[in-house]
């Protein structure tokens, strides 16, 4: 069998090879989760100008020598106006955000000043030059680079773009996944269930990972298990596609179809990989029209039809093929070093990805039932715990943990 970590090299090797090129122009306003294609680098300093982080008094500090030194207020001013040079021995009344006046090299916070009849304040705090002024360039020079090609764009990076001006982004085209399930006992939820059926959460669970991992998803449904079938979802999910994602079907029984339609329309790799669940994997390409090699196939793989080994073969294998794809680093999230809070003295011969929830204490409990075919293990779980192979585990011993929400969302 192979290790995770050979699979991955190849896996890897052959999305960065493929590395998609093509970009768009999006609207910063939609450019969450897109993978940015340029640097980014700013056209102005940031703040623009000196500005104040509080309100308060502009001063001169030469004006106040001491505490409960007595200055008239000259002028006000608000957030987005730009006030005349402060005179000798005057105070600028100021708001949060305002741009410091020039001549003022200090602000004095609200609540260390005394606002006085006849439009006069009294400094209760002797300043010190430069306090709360939030200086020009400070945060962002202009021409700095803010954000390097390649980067998913998270919430606070498009904040940090549109700080800088950018109102659109080059961004890479999404990837573009094909997903079809294949199987005469596959039945759709809201569908009557006949003797023998049962319902495709396969393809729920997996269009949910391709689109939270920023694909752009086509969805052929559930193809009949007939080989011209299987052939033909394989010719229609290739032509427009970069990758080919099914579960299940790919074996040597007479009613799985997949395997010689793969052979017949591309090429097919049949690996076993040492983790637990999801040992089945297949991989490989489907031929299209084109000319060259690249151009002219769509990548394949095959995971395990349990839902479970569905599920986690794809946070460990495809999203990093689908991050090498678009230039990202193909390292999921690191683990953490945690604590077990329960005895596993049977541990597998396989690398073990064990359901895990954070408790109340700090530690982690173990889902009961770790069986491949219970998809509500998933739901229940916070993280995948990464077992070497035939490493017991006994309570209180420190372990690693990869948190789900930062495998699915990366």
């Amino acid at each position: 069998m192979l290790t995770l970590e050979q699979a991955l090299e190849r896996l890897v090797a052959t999305g960065a090879a493929r590395r998609l090129r093509e970009t768009e122009e999006v609207s910063t306003f939609d450019a969450l989760h897109r993978v940015l294609a340029e640097d980014v680098r700013s056209t102005l300093d940031v703040p623009p100008a000196d500005n104040t982080s509080m309100d308060g008094y502009a001063v001169r500090t030469a004006d106040v020598p001491a505490a409960g030194t007595v200055l008239p207020v000259a002028q006000r001013i608000p957030a987005g106006t730009v006030g005349a040079t402060l005179a000798p021995g005057t105070a600028a009344r100021i708001f949060t955000g305002a741009q410091v006046p020039a001549g003022a090299d200090a602000i004095v916070m609200q609540e260390q000043c005394t606002a006085l009849e006849g439009g006069a304040v009294r400094v209760d705090a002797e300043p010190q030059p430069g306090q709360w002024i939030r200086r020009r360039g400070e945060d962002i020079a202009c021409g700095a680079p803010v954000l390097e090609a390649g980067a998913r764009l998270m919430p606070q990076a498009l904040g940090l773009a549109a700080s800088v001006g950018r109102a659109t982004l080059t961004v890479l085209r999404r990837p573009r996944v094909a997903v079809f399930s294949t199987g005469d006992e596959l039945a759709m939820p809201g569908e009557l269930l006949k003797p023998g059926a049962i319902y495709n959460s396969n393809r729920y669970t997996l269009r949910g990972l391709l689109q939270a991992a920023g694909c752009e998803v086509t969805d052929l449904g559930i193809v009949p298990d007939r080989l011209e079938a299987t052939r033909e979802a394989l010719r229609r999910a290739a032509a427009a596609n970069d990758l080919i994602l099914t579960s299940g079907g790919v074996s040597v029984g007479e009613e799985d179809h997949l395997r010689p339609a793969m052979q017949a329309e591309g090429r097919l790799d049949l690996w076993q990989v040492a983790i637990k669940p999801g040992k089945p994997l297949a991989f490989g390409a489907v031929r299209r029209g084109g000319e060259g090699h690249d151009a002219g196939e769509a990548l394949f793989v095959g995971l395990p039809g349990n839902p479970v080994s569905s599920f986690v073969t794809f946070l460990v294998a495809v999203a990093p093929l689908l991050r090498a794809l678009q230039g990202m680093p193909a390292e999921g999230p690191a683990a953490v070093a945690m604590r077990a809070d329960f005895d596993w003295p049977r541990p597998d011969r396989r690398r073990e990805f064990l359901r895990v929830r954070l408790n109340g204490a700090g530690g982690l409990d173990l889902y009961p039932n770790q069986s491949s075919g219970l998809l509500t293990s998933t739901v229940w779980a916070d993280g995948l715990l990464d077992n070497p192979p035939s490493r017991a585990i006994a309570r209180g011993d420190t372990v690693q943990v990869r948190w789900l929400q930062e495998m699915i969302s990366r």
